[in-house]
């Protein structure tokens, strides 16, 4: 569809006369809730009728009352919950057509011409069958006299959108399926309740993760942990595996390290193609080695439990653009599945990616394994060349001479240990001496350095907080003592991880270059805060961990007023003038409002969200949640707006307030951040080396060019780096923000899916891509 046609749709009419019917299939996934209640809202919001159908395809094919009229209070307390609501099933009657013809009967009779599946590949694949062969079942009705002509007419095309739920990460084209970060937090969790009871005995733990076709689950825990080996089916260990692995534990206690971490997908496969069993490591480890070794299988509790913050954007993000490619398809539109790539929402032909994700298995049944790590996509690529880089090389006995700093500038986030950890390992295995510099600029300026090893950072990974310590000063009137100190120190290169302090704090150093020489020398800056606002990145290291602690607290903050009944919380959110958090946490919590700084807002926005909760009040759902981010306005304060509802719903309901402070900050770091954090610190460390060998003249280092000091960000679907002074004209320094800001586009989302009448900007919507053009370069 042409983009001057969707520019002049009324997107509130653009469902009017038309059905919707969203089905779960396959097996269950964390965030399917918020998918199946985005898809639920945003077509209502839209004109169209919307059904559940319960069971999955079983549903369809039974009809009846497994198809039912959804409403916008079915869907309300979905967010949270794991699982799928409306249930889902295998169902051998809808692989065979007269299954199929019982099912396309059911929606003729309703008028449904539009089906949303959110599943996995064969339930896709299934929905892609049911409507190739829509007209061949449809005349077969006809003449068997189920249907009328008229009836086949009316209904003579069905639109069908898929959207991926499944843990184990494996349909090709998406960088992420709905519930796999879910089932990463679950095994991080346990994981890190293993290695504490691990390294008081000393002991080797197994871990067999989900995941019989793909190793996706197994890999990131594999990073996100630290962990000694792992054994994944697209890339099988070489052979004399055994070997390799038994010297490896034994290199790792004789560094010191307490205990051994080995993970294990449940489709782990040899060379040869036979399977790698947990027992079967457990004993070559027992019998060669000696150690306490211990077996853990997590199951189904990979599965489990609240969907994450992560998960419950993906589904409620895809849920409006399924409904949004559901009512632009044509006849000739092919079924599409909406998947992520990066943060940007793509719709892609549903049969292109379930023949790559065929072929994959093609691939590993041939041996061809380069082929099945290729065709997993960049993401998944990434990952493996980071754990491999990490985890399977030995520190070279030559060494580089070079010596890389690396400090931690601001407030501490989680994650930030993780990033260290993997620089500190990167840059010993690029043969460089690398010292920790505490408590940032000060240290740097007072000779708080020192040489930092291997043994130093192991186990860094799931700590939050900084372990360097950290601080807000600047290095603008300590740049005298910086110089010495760096000539002292004979630094050559520089990491530093932080938010907007560490941004400003590197610009600050590249000025002062004309005046200090010993500034010439490369720097690379790594976002980690969790407001999410330095310049040059869509995402900062900490702000996923800081995401899903305000999300879980107002899961119990909004079970808390449901219990009470009419009432309204108030939750003040950190972020400085960002409104990132409150945002994604509106988006995820399901609140009524947030409040931040780049969207003004006046009395007359206040009287509207007031008057909006008073409605509320009228229906089944009567408790409301506000997200104010703290610096949104500087009259408009917490208890401004708190006092405010109090009085203005007297009598209706009553209000709370809640401040979050410093809990946001604090926390182990979560599976997204662990993963980010390790593959910003491997990437800088490989950058600066490059740029080192770039700068070296006449026996001494020497950088002074605008890319030499740069930022390392994400930008849709890459890391890259920037210089830092090409991001000047992009930042806003008396705020501390990017004056761009991607994830304001999605706010729109937050207020239709809390029932706002307002425009949705249908100019946005992502067209058909194809799988082969894009693969996402990053996530997770």
């Amino acid at each position: 569809m042409s983009k001057d046609l969707k520019l002049t749709m009324d997107p509130t009419k653009m469902g009017i006369g038309r059905s919707i019917a969203v089905l779960t299939s396959g097996g269950d996934a964390q965030g399917m809730n918020a998918a199946v209640r985005a898809t639920v809202r945003v077509g209502l919001y839209t004109g169209a009728k919307v059904f559940f159908v319960h069971e999955g395809y079983q549903g369809l094919v039974d009809g009846g009352d497994h198809i039912r009229p959804a409403t916008w209070e079915s869907v309300s307390m979905m967010l949270q919950l794991g699982g799928t609501v409306i249930g889902s099933a295998r169902c051998k009657d809808f692989r065979s057509r007269e299954g199929r013809m019982k099912a396309a009967c059911n929606l003729v009779k309703l008028g449904i011409t539009n089906l949303c599946v959110i599943g996995g590949d064969g339930s896709l694949t299934g929905a892609n069958e049911f409507r190739t062969e829509w007209s061949g079942l449809l005349s077969d009705l006809v003449r068997a006299g189920k249907i009328t002509q008229e009836e086949a007419k009316k209904s003579s095309n069905l639109n069908i959108v898929g959207m991926v739920g499944s843990i184990d990460n494996d349909f090709c084209g998406t960088d992420m399926t709905i519930g796999t970060d879910s089932a990463l937090h679950r095994i991080i969790e346990v994981v890190d309740a293993i290695t504490t009871t691990a390294q008081s005995h000393q002991r080797t733990f197994i871990l067999e993760v989900m995941g019989r076709h793909c190793g996706y689950l197994a890999l990131v825990s594999a990073l996100s942990c630290g962990a000694d080996w792992v054994f994944i089916p697209e890339m099988p260990p070489d052979d004399g595996w055994e070997n390799h692995l038994c010297r490896r534990l034994t290199d790792q206690r004789a560094r010191g390290s307490r205990l051994n971490v080995i993970i294990v997908a449940e489709g782990a496969i040899s060379r040869d193609g036979k399977p790698i069993t947990s027992d079967q490591i457990k004993k070559l480890v027992t019998d060669r080695l000696g150690f306490d070794t211990r077996t853990t299988i997590l199951g189904h509790v990979q599965r489990g439990g609240t969907p994450s913050a992560f998960d419950r954007i993906l589904g409620s993000r895809m849920g409006v653009e399924a409904v949004m490619a559901l009512l632009e398809a044509t006849p000739d539109t092919p079924a599409c599945v909406v998947s992520l790539s990066g943060n940007q929402a793509v719709r892609l032909p549903l049969m292109e990616c379930v023949q790559i994700t065929k072929d994959v298995t093609a691939a590993m049944a041939s041996g061809r394994f380069d082929d099945a790590l290729k065709l997993r996509g960049k993401s998944f690529e990434n990952n493996w060349n980071t754990y491999k880089l990490l985890a399977h090389i030995n520190p070279p006995d030559v060494k580089s001479n070079i010596n890389v700093a690396i400090m931690n500038i601001g407030a501490p986030c989680a994650g930030m240990n993780a990033a260290v950890r993997a620089a500190v390992k990167m840059g010993i295995i690029q043969g460089h001496s690398m010292f920790a510099v505490h408590d940032g600029f000060d240290g740097l300026a007072h000779g708080q350095i020192e040489p930092i090893n291997w043994t130093t950072v192991s186990g860094w990974t799931g700590k939050g907080g900084s372990m360097l310590g950290t601080k807000r000063t600047l290095p603008g009137k300590l740049l005298d003592e910086i110089s010495e100190n760096i000539a002292k120190f004979n630094i050559h290169a520089l990491v530093i991880i932080g938010g907007f302090e560490a941004y400003v704090g590197g610009l600050e150093m590249v000025q002062a270059r004309e005046k200090y020489e010993e500034m010439c020398i490369p720097m690379v800056v790594i976002p980690a805060t969790v407001s999410n606002n330095v310049p040059g990145s869509d995402f900062s290291i900490g702000a996923d961990t800081a995401l899903n602690t305000i999300t879980s607290t107002c899961d119990r903050i909004k079970q808390s007023a449901a219990g009470t009944k009419r009432r309204i919380f108030i939750v003040e959110t950190m972020g400085g003038y960002c409104g990132y958090l409150a945002t994604m946490a509106g988006l995820a919590a399901g609140a009524d409002a947030a409040y931040i700084y780049e969207e003004k807002f006046n009395i007359r926005d206040l009287k509207t969200n007031v008057e909006h909760l008073v409605e509320k009040m009228k229906t089944t759902v009567k408790r409301g949640l506000i997200l104010r981010n703290e610096n949104c306005n500087a009259n408009y304060t917490t208890d401004f707006i708190f006092n405010l509802y109090s009085e203005e719903g007297k009598g209706i309901f009553d209000s709370r307030k809640n401040i979050l402070g410093h809990m946001q900050q604090g926390g182990t770091p979560t599976p997204f951040d662990r993963n980010f954090a390790t593959k910003m610190g491997a990437k800088s460390i490989l950058w600066l080396t490059e740029k080192l060998k770039e700068c070296y003249r006449h026996g001494r280092i020497f950088a002074n060019t605008p890319d030499s000091a740069c930022v390392l960000g994400m930008r849709k679907r890459s890391l890259t780096f920037q210089p830092l002074a090409d991001l000047k004209e992009d930042t806003d320094f008396e705020h501390r923000i990017p004056k761009t800001q991607w994830w304001l586009k999605i706010r729109p989302i937050m207020k239709i899916l809390a029932k706002y009448d307002i425009k949705l900007d249908t100019s946005e919507h992502a067209d058909m891509e194809h799988v082969l053009n894009k693969r996402g370069d990053h996530r997770k």
